[in-house]
């Protein structure tokens, strides 16, 4: 057992070494905040689904939206940028694509939440981690899916709704430059 943990973790080292080596060379860093909205979008359907209208997710719908809004921005800046990757000696292309990096990595800390998930404390991502039933449906927003499974109050469910969709919030508001 011992060494099969050992050698998982050695491939868990090279994986991050690989990582590390892809990530060194790419002048704008490969996120795709497109995609991440539109598996945004199909999780608050999912959500909702699962509320039967009991629950409103308008709060969260308007965030996404306003997140997938900002993610096509950025993915055109970074479509500009990338086109100028290579011109080395522009200063500002280099300090436009430092921005740009430094904003998509802070909107992924957006995602975090200071309080981390109500019994799973050491969980901050409020978008992607374990729900408290392993039969849960949703493997997305564990704050909420912890709350319906637990048939919680409709306050709790709404109480964790809104603290994903001001995760969303931070996370667009990363993206666009602004304070977080």
């Amino acid at each position: 057992m011992l060494i099969h943990c050992f050698i998982v973790m050695l491939q868990w080292l090279e994986f991050g070494d690989f990582l590390g080596i892809i990530l060194a060379d790419e002048p704008v860093l490969p996120f795709d905040y497109i995609s991440y909205a539109e598996q945004l979008q199909a999780h608050r359907d999912a959500v909702s689904k699962f509320l039967e209208g009991k629950v409103s997710v308008d709060p969260l719908s308007v965030a996404i939206q306003e997140f997938s809004l900002v993610a096509k921005e950025v993915a055109d800046e970074a479509k500009k940028l990338k086109e100028q990757a290579y011109s080395k000696y522009d200063v500002a292309v280099a300090a436009k694509r430092r921005e740009l990096n430094d904003r998509m990595m802070l909107a992924e800390r957006g995602f975090l939440d200071s309080e981390g998930i109500k019994g799973k404390e050491w969980f901050k991502h409020l978008v992607y981690g374990p729900a408290a039933e392993p039969e849960s449906k949703l493997g997305f927003f564990p704050g909420i899916a912890d709350a319906i499974a637990t048939n919680s109050s409709d306050g709790s469910i709404k109480h964790e709704i809104w603290r994903v969709t001001r995760a969303i919030q931070r996370a667009s508001k990363a993206l666009k430059g602004g304070f977080t």
